[in-house]
């Protein structure tokens, strides 16, 4: 078994060190070179509580700015080039944050003497911590080729096109860290093309108990071409899997440059990338989310004391009405809103509303035209269970509906459900399965597109809906 917080550990600790070092020669650059420029003499060099205030706080901000930009998500699997790459972004970032927090205040003899301490930073920052990383990544790299580590990986098919796969990598000259564990059949065969050289694990069905029990970290699918009609299914099955899942590709995927390459000598696979947005876009996201949201129900608390009298007074009832969705995971959890409708509207059984729905009362229509019975929703972003934007929850019943007609409904649950989703700027309120799944194709497109920048493109389209009241 890897021991991923060991070596998350390494790197870590070398960052600390490296910020340390490089702010420490900073110091003794500025107070030997830059200062006595400008005060035409020399520079004592004085270690003073600010020094040692900056010693700490400065390696701390570059340990978390790493963190958040997810560099020790994956520790094992780490390119070297690439990795010096996003370490001269990184360092690029990080030195100009740095520069005008700490060093524009700088005595100095002119503005050279400020081109001089950002070049000097980024370059002692930049060798003090790629130097190590180097050293770092090249240990690992030296371990996989080798075969002294390996990720446990699952192949699914019992094809000839796998068997190929299988020996091509197996007889390679340098390993691409796969460990094979075993094979999934995929059309039921009997027979084992790989002979005692790979052991048939199982059939698809019991897919989520082979990963669990033999700790698979990576799955790779191998089918023929006239068996691509199961691929949505494998991918809909591996979707909660927490493992790294790679395709071998056809011809049309090659020509259609779906196909990179990321090692000379691995074998060319394609990898679904399951990651949706950068780490550091997902930390920022869900701090708007709970800032927006403390500050709107501060600011609409007189309209929320409204509304909460209005649906009162209007019918008999509970202010709020709360029902259990379908959340991130398929956690399920509890969705609150304002009543919009009479009390026991669905005593036989769950319903969707429609346009001329008689079970809403007056205040709902208007509010659900507006939007505003999705207010006190804010308090399920605040707690963590939605966010600002994405798809729309469901209850169980309606998924099972969906996932019936369009089993890729499911690849929904990979985000956390939204207030306002794209499907909703377009459908509004579903008043059937058919529109479900219509909208389903939006939320899809959003979830493979999402980003900060679309995020905030919704919801300015979503209050342009509020305050037109063209919400159905």
């Amino acid at each position: 078994m890897l021991n991923r917080k060991a070596e998350r550990l390494k790197y870590i600790i070398s960052d600390l060190l490296a910020a340390g070092l490089s702010w420490v020669s900073f110091y003794v650059f500025r107070k030997k070179y830059l200062e006595p420029l400008k005060f035409d003499e020399s520079v004592d060099l004085v270690f003073n509580e600010k020094f040692y205030a900056a010693l700490v706080l400065i390696p701390v901000f570059w340990v978390n700015f790493y963190y958040l930009a997810g560099y020790y998500k994956n520790p094992f699997r780490k390119s070297r080039l690439s990795e010096l790459g996003k370490t001269l972004v990184q360092t690029f970032v990080g030195v100009t944050i740095l520069f005008f927090a700490f060093v524009l205040d700088d005595e100095i003899h002119n503005y050279t003497g400020y081109y001089i301490s950002y070049a000097t930073l980024f370059g002692l920052h930049f060798f003090f911590t790629a130097t190590p990383r180097l050293v770092l990544s090249s240990i690992l790299a030296h371990k996989i080729h080798n075969r002294i580590i390996g990720f446990n990986t699952l192949l699914i098919g019992n094809s000839v096109k796998a068997r190929e796969l299988f020996d091509e990598m197996e007889t390679a000259k340098k390993s691409s860290g796969f460990n094979f564990i075993g094979c999934i059949q995929v059309n039921g065969e009997t027979s084992n093309k790989f002979g005692s050289d790979l052991p048939v694990l199982g059939k698809l069905e019991d897919i989520h108990e082979i990963i669990r029990s033999n700790n698979v970290e990576e799955v790779i699918i191998a089918v023929e071409s006239s068996e691509h009609d199961k691929m949505e299914k494998i991918l809909t099955l591996l979707e909660y899997e927490n493992v790294i899942i790679k395709i071998i590709p056809d011809m049309y995927d090659i020509l259609s440059g779906q196909v990179n390459m990321t090692s000379i000598f691995g074998t060319p696979l394609i990898q679904v990338n399951r990651e949706l947005m950068p780490l550091w876009q997902f930390t920022v996201k869900r701090i708007m989310d709970v800032v927006a949201s403390i500050i709107a129900l501060i600011l609409l608390s007189p309209l929320l004391l409204v509304l909460a009298i209005l649906v009162k007074t209007s019918s008999k009832g509970p202010i709020f009405f709360s029902q259990e969705r379908i959340g991130k995971n398929g956690r399920p959890f509890q969705i609150f809103k304002f009543r919009s409708m009479y009390q026991n509207a669905e005593k036989n059984g769950p319903q969707l509303s429609s346009e001329d729905d008689p079970r809403i009362t007056p205040i709902g229509r208007f509010m659900r035209k507006t939007r505003l019975d999705e207010l006190p929703q804010f308090y399920n972003v605040i707690i963590g269970d939605m966010s600002l934007v994405g798809p729309r929850p469901e209850r169980q019943y309606y998924i099972d509906l969906i996932t019936d007609e369009a089993p890729h409904y499911m690849h929904l649950l990979k985000v956390r459900p939204g207030i306002t989703s794209w499907g909703q700027v377009k459908f509004g309120y579903a008043s059937s399965v058919k529109e479900m799944v219509r909208r389903l194709h939006y939320d899809l497109i959003y979830i493979e597109n999402m980003s900060l920048f679309l995020d905030i493109k919704i919801l300015i389209y979503t209050v342009l809906i509020v305050l037109q009241r063209r919400g159905k």
